[in-house]
């Protein structure tokens, strides 16, 4: 294979080396998740401890010690308050995972770019798919906590993936662009790791958007998370149907992050071997 050939860079070629390479993206993703826990006395367990007792710190710290409320209602409980916080962290969680990790895929699998006939543009998708698997678990939790405190949760539930595909199509955009230039650029991998912490506390996952003042409010609004964050607390806490049109925009955005995130990939993959 020639490290230096042209490859396709079309929004036709990013579907499409998806599909054809879809096993392989399962198997690789397959492996990645069960690699993670490897070696430990629970194995895949962690994945549901881990966002439990994050969940269980966050609360404690802002609805104990701050005594914040989300204001839905006069009998609003430390548990209706931890199960909103929830699906912010879940939905931040997705999106965090994708960007922390996209600057290390190609340094990390040096061997696919010099030895080996390997798609490159996939490894960003198995990030994805165990970003994804995270937050299926996340949300299996907070079904169930709902069941456990409420008896019950909404059908709207299962409109989530709708909900969640802008931001996956983003997600993978910004990892495909992240994940070129952290091969020519290695401080992207300190910087990503900053903004993602820094947009938890810019995005409604600790405080509701009506909590801020109005100007403060519309510039809370161009937080692409913004969105997402509040139509999936709509289809999964308070049982309502999304915001279709503000929805379709969002996924004519995440298309567009995806486009352009797979081209600048393609185009600058000729460089990676001559680099690493």
């Amino acid at each position: 294979m020639n490290p230096h050939q042209d490859h396709p860079t079309g929004p036709v070629a990013m579907f499409l080396s998806f599909w054809h390479n879809r096993q392989l993206i399962w198997q690789m993703t397959r492996r990645e998740i069960v690699g993670r826990y490897r070696g430990s006395i629970i194995g895949l367990a962690w994945s549901f401890l881990n966002p439990i007792l994050m969940l269980f710190i966050y609360t404690f710290v802002f609805s104990v010690v701050f005594k914040a409320r989300w204001g839905i209602s006069g009998e609003e409980s430390k548990a209706d308050f931890a199960i909103i916080l929830f699906v912010g962290m879940i939905v931040h969680g997705l999106f965090a995972e994708c960007i922390n990790r996209a600057p290390g895929l190609i340094i990390s699998n040096v061997n696919y770019v010099k030895k080996v006939v390997f798609p490159l543009e996939i490894l960003p998708w198995v990030a994805l798919g165990s970003a994804l698997f995270y937050s299926l678990v996340s949300v299996t939790v907070l079904l169930l906590a709902q069941l456990i405190i409420n008896q019950t949760f909404p059908w709207t539930s299962l409109l989530l993936p709708l909900v969640l595909l802008p931001l996956v199509f983003a997600s993978i955009g910004f990892a495909w662009f992240l994940a070129a230039l952290g091969v020519y650029v290695r401080d992207i991998g300190q910087v990503t790791g900053i903004f993602t912490t820094i947009l938890m506390f810019l995005s409604p996952v600790f405080y509701p958007v009506s909590a801020l003042p109005k100007p403060y409010r519309d510039w809370l609004n161009l937080n692409p998370l913004t969105l997402i964050i509040e139509e999936s607390r709509k289809v999964l806490i308070f049982g309502s149907v999304p915001d279709w049109p503000s929805l379709c925009i969002a996924l004519l955005a995440g298309l567009t992050i995806a486009a352009t995130g797979f081209w600048w990939f393609q185009k600058t993959r000729k460089g990676f071997a001559d680099v690493l």
